[in-house]
């Protein structure tokens, strides 16, 4: 079973929220909901603009925790990395 990193933004260059689950499409949608998290809800946070998958639930827990503790430009280069328009990834 996959395992995967997120970041979550309220918008381009806004507010971020770094996450790690087993059920991306769910806990994006809980996030959306406002079910999941009081701070993605007070915050808006709910764009999926980057996902990472692993193989086991304890890589994904130790890269969530090192991106977690990267700088905020440092988050900003991975998603425009694989994602410069900041696109929501789970929208067609």
């Amino acid at each position: 079973m996959p395992y995967f990193v997120y970041i979550l933004a309220s918008r381009m260059n806004g507010t971020l929220y770094v996450g790690v689950t087993n059920d991306l499409a769910r806990r994006v949608h809980e996030h959306k909901s406002g079910i999941a998290s009081n701070f993605t809800q007070k915050n808006g946070v709910e764009r999926l603009v980057y996902a990472e998958s692993f193989e086991n639930v304890e890589e994904a827990i130790a890269m969530e925790k090192r991106l977690k503790k990267w700088r905020r430009a440092w988050k900003i280069q991975l998603i425009e990395k694989s994602n410069p328009d900041w696109r929501d990834l789970l929208l067609p």
